[in-house]
């Protein structure tokens, strides 16, 4: 891509070199040329033209200028190469001319200066256009022409392109053709809508009311295969008109769109907070993986220099290109590889897609690899990146994390007795089972499946202090990551209040995790050690956390026991005939406010070699959201 630069606007720190030479010689003519060339005046020199004649300095000020047309503005840097030649009175000195281009580019070549000494013994410079280009003539000037490389893709785990270029069609309005606006409006508003569209179209009357009636008014930017849909449907509108582009895009619009960021054209503000660095007709990368890599994707500026001459006056005027005289090509942007699986990514934010029904929620699902912690899918249902940055408190998925604390203590096994009354008060502070559950004296294992508040309440005490961090922490949770995008690594509750320690049993409390972290410690659980997840490749991060200590094996297995029959027996029994290899899990809900009708919708698990968590903000219960979204997630692999 090209785009032709304006005026540049960028100072050069660069001084002349002065050559050495006797008093009468033309060294000191030379030096007072290249400084006045630099600075504007050349007052102290004596110029003539190749005819003998005369010229003011102020006129070859002038010429200078205009000839380093789109250059003015930055002088080069100038220095003598060797000593002047002298033959009789011409002497002939090379001088090596350096500007420095907008991006940083440097044009670097030598010119002659010629002299004559004069009857006074004095030298004076002859001036010719030349001396500035040797292509260079009176009238020409310098323009310059930016030229971009191609964006480079980000990958997915395989190589492939996942953000490329591909077709678009710019919707857009001429205002004059148009037959009656509001009408117009409805029309777009219901075309767009049939294809999943939702456009915002309140301000388009004044737009188009402030625009000339024949310029083209931009609506929306439409996907090809969208736009060919509803292409009849739009056509048959009166002042409809279209564009056909490339836009650099993920497969579809929510294809981890968090995660990856936007390429968009170049926004005044981006230009404004990035001097020089962007000009209009440009793409930057907005938010996500697209804006934090955008330098490497992007690559570097390539720059042309042509000698170009204007003729003609008014609306007359043209520019005739002379010659080209510098190139520096773009230097190609690097992929960005990450760990994402095209298929399960798809499969993930099919599972969000419609989430909360009537009443839409903010919700986000992550899927690791158990075998080495590499993330294959990143969903949101906004722009915000919940999956990994989200920090809320995990409700009874952190059960998970509290049986495996309360085994290695030796406190419970999966067939101890443990009560699960209705309620149980702590301090003065009452807590109650969901939908007023009460179980009795039950086996532990039981009491996970069925997910009873009451029955870790009784048990809290006997975490200490530091049980629930220590457990938490070998699941890496509370750990320092290094994934090279930002990533909230959860913060475990420790010690505390007897009401804390009670709420932090089942995932309340001070304790707050991100899908992500709850999606890596279930895979921990499953493979019975946590490593650090994984989302970049190429280029790597430094250096990756440590992987965790060996979980305690009949600690982990009995939790997976437990996980396994929240299946088949517990609260996520919804999931029990799902095709494919078993199912294991925890599903949770958790109050964020002093709302307890308040709760946000979790549910961690593992199916083979994929863990992963679901997260639905406001949720309520798990079973009627996040279960429903793990069971489309699932089903959506095969």
């Amino acid at each position: 891509m090209r785009v032709t630069y304006g005026v540049a606007a960028i100072v050069l720190a660069a001084g002349v070199l002065t050559a050495c030479g006797s008093d009468d010689g033309p060294e000191k003519s030379v030096d007072a040329f290249l400084s006045g060339w630099r600075s504007g005046n050349l007052d102290a020199v004596g110029f003539i033209d190749p005819g003998g004649q005369k010229i003011p300095a102020a006129d070859v000020v002038t010429e200078i200028k205009a000839l380093s047309g789109e250059l003015a503005a930055t002088p080069p840097a100038l220095a003598v190469e060797g000593e002047p030649s002298i033959t009789e009175n011409i002497a002939t000195s090379t001088v090596k001319v350096d500007w420095t281009l907008p991006g940083g580019a440097h044009w670097t070549y030598p010119t002659t200066v010629r002299l004559n000494k004069g009857s006074d013994d004095k030298w004076q410079v002859i001036w010719e256009p030349k001396i500035v280009q040797e292509k260079l003539t009176a009238g020409d000037e310098f323009a310059i022409e930016r030229e971009t490389a191609d964006r480079a893709p980000i990958l997915d785990a395989a190589g492939k392109p996942i953000v490329e270029s591909r077709p678009v069609v710019v919707v857009g309005v001429e205002p004059g053709k148009v037959a009656g606006m509001q009408q117009l409006v409805k029309d777009l508003d219901a075309a767009f809508k049939s294809v999943g569209v939702e456009v915002g179209l309140a301000d388009l009357p004044a737009r188009a009311a402030a625009a000339d009636p024949t310029h083209f008014v931009e609506v929306v930017t439409l996907r090809k295969e969208v736009y060919l849909k509803i292409r009849q449907r739009l056509q048959d509108l009166p002042g409809t008109h279209y564009r056909e582009e490339t836009r650099y895009l993920a497969p579809t619009r929510e294809f981890a769109r968090a995660l990856l960021g936007t390429v968009d054209p170049v926004q005044k503000e981006d230009i404004d907070n990035n001097p020089g660095k962007y000009v209009v007709g440009d793409v930057v990368g907005h938010g996500g993986l697209q804006e934090r890599y955008d330098d490497q994707l992007r690559g570097g500026v390539g720059q042309i220099v042509k000698i170009v001459r204007k003729t003609g006056e008014g609306t007359e005027k043209t520019t005739e290109e002379v010659a080209e005289v510098f190139r520096a090509e773009p230097k190609p942007g690097a992929p960005l590889k990450t760990t994402l699986d095209t298929k399960i990514q798809q499969a993930a934010d099919g599972a969000l897609r419609g989430v909360g029904g009537g009443t839409p929620r903010t919700a986000a699902l992550v899927a690791v690899r158990v075998h080495d912690g590499t993330v294959a899918a990143v969903a949101n249902t906004g722009d915000v990146n919940l999956a990994f940055n989200a920090s809320v408190p995990p409700g009874s998925t952190f059960k998970m994390v509290s049986a495996l604390a309360l085994l290695d203590k030796g406190a419970v096994t999966l067939d101890t007795k443990v009560n699960c009354p209705k309620n149980a008060t702590v301090d003065g502070r009452s807590y109650k089972n969901s939908h007023d559950m009460a179980l009795g004296s039950v086996p532990f294992r039981v009491d996970f499946a069925r997910s009873c508040n009451t029955a870790f309440i009784g048990l809290a005490p006997k975490l200490g202090d530091d049980g629930l961090a220590t457990a938490g922490r070998s699941l890496g949770l509370e750990g320092t990551w290094n994934l090279g995008v930002d990533a909230f690594s959860g913060k475990v509750s420790t010690g505390g209040s007897a009401t804390e320690r009670a709420s932090a049993s089942f995932g309340q409390g001070t304790t707050v995790v991100s899908p992500l972290a709850m999606a890596a410690a279930t895979a921990a659980v499953a493979r019975g050690q946590w490593q650090q997840p994984t989302i970049l490749t190429e280029p790597a991060p430094a250096q990756k956390a440590a992987p965790g200590p060996e979980l305690n094996a009949g600690s982990a297995e009995a939790v997976r026991t437990m996980m396994r029959e929240v299946v088949t027996s517990g609260t996520g029994s919804a999931l029990k005939d799902v095709p494919g290899q078993p199912v294991y899990g925890k599903t949770g809900t958790a109050e964020f406010d002093n709302n307890p009708a308040n709760t946000h919708a979790w549910w961690v698990g593992w199916q083979g070699d994929i863990a992963f968590a679901v997260f639905v903000e406001k949720g309520g219960d798990s079973g009627t959201s996040s279960v429903p979204v793990a069971e489309k997630f699932l089903r959506g692999l095969r």
